[in-house]
């Protein structure tokens, strides 16, 4: 019986961290950029310079 209550406790702390982790993400701006992602794909990238120097 006090295996269960150490793995509800380690359980709850675990989950608790995931969401303190969400939560300062959420509150630092990681997931303000809705545009780029889905059109990034659309545009293709810009050829390299090749300029051979001889």
């Amino acid at each position: 019986m006090s295996v269960i209550i150490i793995l509800l406790i380690a359980s709850i702390s675990v989950a608790a961290l995931f969401l303190v982790a969400f939560l300062w993400g959420v509150k630092s701006g990681q997931f303000e950029d809705d545009y780029s992602p889905s059109s990034r794909i659309l545009f293709e990238d810009k050829p390299a310079s090749s300029t051979k120097t001889v």
